[in-house]
């Protein structure tokens, strides 16, 4: 087998963000495009030659394609072993999982997350290290300058490797290694979680559940852990089968892009628990009969509760939420004695807090929720937890709800997306907002009165690396709050995210609609960025 060098040029403003790479189809087929990419990560990588490199993607339009590709590059740059799940399939926490458990060097990563897919649609590639979790800014940013000054890449001439067949094939001297890729990832949740106590109530017809797989990877995984292991009813998983363009639909488990879910939870023969799962299976959202349980009360009912599963049973060593999550999670965190972390949006920061055994449980307002067990948020995880819990306390969502807030008082929420604007509008909304910072305090508008602003500045506690202009935090008297933050996660223009939050400690005073609850602070929120002169919007195009 000949390695063959080929010459390549710089792809400028490529630089991966904290979700690694995204962009549309298009450019990733490009000729040298993701051989660049790739081709850059070896270069700043040398723990993978002779090493081993876990290897998967979401199954989205040019997984399989790109999969090919990188398994040549791999074999040209000394990659001894190549861990690759069947099809080239691989969730993203089931990657994290697969590179702790076969002790690899790091892992790539295919998936535009819960971007839609298909050929005019998005296509991603991220590397892990050896913790299982999304590279750290150093190494990102170590590999976007090497792909500004990369001449070269190797790949070698070979056909495709068949990864049907689960097995061991061979590339040149590298060895690749196809493997189911359910069978870890489920092991390591049934030494967590007490599948027989959930079975049980399974079998009982005290616990149901109805899981939406979105048309993409968690489908597979979900048919396993809950039909066959767990005896959920035949049919608990729909939407179960991974396709490449996610049938059409957008893979985000939200209240818009999971509508027959929603819908079914309304009824009142609805199952115990609903749920739903992104593209590369990393996200949850989860629904009750007749109930919505924002992903902050979830972090915050997790953490109440884990002492009731097996795998948190010795308690936590404390707990973390990005920035724009409320702050339900630190009234649990006081109560329970333990820390509360509040770091930058982006996955990658938890990472040094779960290394260092300073947090058991870490989550984020975009449906995002985690552990240690794993460096990856994790939907599938997350739905267990939810499970357990109910087949412990033989209850309902709802009533799981209700307790917690009588308990800790309820932190109403909402976050207002602007989807698609202008760049330039978005950053001169924020540079404007950021300009007034110093004289926002004490401001009064209608009834509320802003008490600190501030554009959020994170030390890491850890290594005391330092992250700046992190979003923008304005603190009302009594406990509101609103923050505004430009996501990094589309290929298309900006997305403006405006979180908005309050706190009411008798949660029976106000009506439930957290909308009408909040209507105070989302006008404030409108009127303090002026949204509507910088966007030309007035109104958002995804309410959350």
């Amino acid at each position: 087998m000949n390695v063959r060098r080929i010459d390549t040029t710089p792809f400028p403003g490529q630089r991966p963000g904290t979700s690694g790479l995204r962009k549309r189809v298009a450019q990733f087929r490009q000729p040298h495009y993701l051989e660049n990419f790739v081709q850059a990560v070896f270069d700043t990588a040398p723990a993978l030659r002779g090493g081993t490199l876990v290897l998967g993607g979401d199954g989205r339009y040019h997984n399989r394609d790109a999969v090919q590709t990188i398994l040549r590059l791999a074999a040209s740059n000394g990659v001894n072993r190549v861990i690759v799940g069947k099809g080239g399939i691989l969730s993203t926490p089931a990657a994290s999982c697969v590179i702790r458990g076969w002790a690899a060097q790091g892992g790539i990563i295919l998936s535009a997350s819960h971007n839609p897919g298909g050929p005019d649609a998005d296509f991603g590639v991220k590397y892990n290290l050896d913790s299982g979790g999304p590279a750290p800014a150093a190494a990102t940013e170590a590999i976007y300058r090497c792909t500004q000054e990369i001449s070269r890449y190797f790949t070698v001439d070979a056909a495709d490797v068949d990864l049907e067949e689960i097995g061991i094939v061979t590339l040149g001297a590298m060895t690749i290694e196809v493997i189911d890729p359910v069978a870890d990832y489920a092991a390591l949740m049934e030494s967590l979680f007490d599948f027989n106590r959930i079975a049980e109530a399974f079998r009982s017809g005290a616990l149901s559940v109805c899981f939406d797989g979105m048309n993409a990877v968690t489908g597979p995984y979900a048919r396993e852990i809950l039909e066959r292991r767990l005896g959920a009813c035949n049919g608990s998983v729909i939407r179960g089968e991974p396709l490449e363009d996610f049938g059409g639909a957008h893979p985000d488990p939200n209240l818009v892009h999971a509508p027959e879910l929603v819908t079914l939870m309304q009824q009142p023969d609805a199952p115990t628990l609903g749920a739903a799962s992104d593209g590369d299976g990393d996200r949850n959202m989860i629904l009750g009969r007749g109930a919505y349980v924002t992903p902050s009360d979830s972090l915050a009912v997790l953490a109440e509760n884990a002492h009731l599963i097996p795998g948190y049973a010795q308690g936590l060593a404390g707990v973390a939420r990005s920035m724009p999550t409320s702050r339900a999670v630190d009234r649990v965190a006081r109560a329970l004695e333990i820390p509360c972390y509040e770091t930058p949006t982006g996955w990658k920061y938890f990472g040094n807090l779960l290394d260092a055994g300073h947090i058991t449980l870490c989550g984020e307002e975009s449906f995002g929720t985690g552990s240690n067990h794993i460096r990856e948020k994790d939907g599938l995880w997350a739905v267990l937890m939810w499970l357990n819990i109910l087949a412990v306390r033989k209850t309902t969502v709802g009533d799981v709800l209700s307790h917690h807030w009588q308990v800790y008082g309820r932190t109403y929420y909402t976050r207002h997306d602007y989807e698609g604007i202008a760049t330039n509008a978005a950053e001169a909304l924020m540079q404007t907002l950021r300009d007034r910072l110093k004289h926002l305090a004490g401001e009064n508008l209608d009834q509320l009165a802003v008490e600190t602003a501030d554009d959020f500045h994170y030390v890491d506690p850890v290594d005391g690396s330092v992250a700046d202009r992190q979003g923008i935090r304005i603190c009302f008297e009594g406990g509101g709050r609103v923050i505004y933050r430009l996501s990094g996660t589309g290929t298309s223009g900006a997305t403006l995210r405006v979180y908005v939050e309050g706190h009411e400690s008798d949660p029976l005073r106000h009506d439930l609609d957290p909308q009408r609850v909040l209507a105070d602070y989302i006008s404030a929120a409108n009127h303090l960025a002026q949204i509507t002169k910088f966007t030309g919007r007035v109104a958002p195009d995804v309410i959350t």
